[in-house]
């Protein structure tokens, strides 16, 4: 690997009603990940478990476990010391009587350098993650790792361009979005997965970074909605071209080689930092653009 190249692993699995099995299935392919180069490995959103959100059944809150003496993150973290690799790992927080859809960053020693709790929390038939989530409390995140600084957000975060855009400023080199999403029980022949893509390629292209989405696969059937999820997991450049991708079907590990170095400069010669108007975009941290406070409120 040449210098300022960086190789990365967008992880895409079915998730069986087996936590110990699903630990162990990531391993495996954060393993042969790191075997086939890379250093940084993105398992999907919430992988040790099904996807519970599809129901409302407060059983699931006995699930959760809380950041600090988590096992899932202390076996990551053991294996990112091992084969040197940077691994986030998404995980169903308790914090005291809170719940959050959360972030570790494990470095490559093994160190955790850090906690995002997912900022915007979906609600919608199969999708229904108010009822288990408060919003995050940590604002954006970006992380100082061993192969650069890392903006990660979780799922739905990736539908939103101030999100991509505040990691881009504070610094991030590359962006990372773990993911459950697929099928639409209230409209079943709507497919979103082009649409999916297409949001993250565009914040790639925005800010010049590249972005590496997973998403899990297979039918995971709930009381209340069933749904299959599209996989499709991928890894664009810094100007939104996808350069590995994954079915719709199937457990994949797609392998990609980035160029940071090529994207820290373009970033620096485009203009497209150089020429922001913040001055102007004061319509983005209101949620009426403005109109309300305009007309006297």
């Amino acid at each position: 690997m040449s210098e300022g190249h960086l190789t990365v692993a967008a992880l895409q699995m079915q998730v069986e009603d087996d936590r110990d099995r699903n630990l162990d299935r990531v391993e495996d392919m954060v393993r042969a990940a790191a075997a086939a180069g890379a250093r940084l490995v993105l398992p999907q959103e919430l992988f040790e478990l099904p996807y519970f959100c599809k129901d409302q059944d407060p059983a699931w809150f006995e699930t959760a476990r809380p950041f600090r003496d988590n096992p899932a993150i202390i076996r990551m973290q053991a294996l990112a010391a091992e084969l040197g690799v940077v691994i986030p790992v998404s995980f169903f927080e308790r914090a005291g009587p809170a719940f959050f859809n959360s972030l570790a960053m494990i470095d490559a020693d093994g160190r955790v350098l850090g906690l995002y709790r997912k900022s915007h929390i979906p609600d919608g038939p199969g999708y229904q993650e108010k009822f288990y989530f408060s919003p995050g409390d940590t604002g954006f995140m970006v992380f100082d790792t061993a192969i650069g600084r890392v903006g990660a957000a979780i799922c739905w975060d990736q539908w939103f361009p101030e999100a991509a855009r505040s990691m881009a400023l504070m610094g991030a080199d590359i962006l990372l979005y773990p993911t459950a999403i697929g099928s639409e029980p209230q409209a079943p022949d709507w497919d979103s997965r082009d649409h999916w893509r297409r949001v993250m390629q565009g914040h790639a292209a925005a800010n010049i970074v590249p972005v590496v989405a997973t998403n899990r696969v297979g039918t995971e059937v709930g009381r209340e909605a069933t749904l299959t999820f599209y996989g499709s997991s991928f890894v664009t450049d810094a100007t939104g071209g996808i350069v590995a991708e994954a079915g719709r079907t199937g457990d994949a590990v797609v392998v990609a080689e980035i160029d940071l170095a090529a994207a820290r400069a373009l970033r620096a010669s485009w203009g497209l930092f150089r020429d922001r108007r913040p001055d102007l975009y004061g319509a983005v941290a209101t949620l009426d653009g403005g109109i309300g406070g305009k007309r006297g409120g």
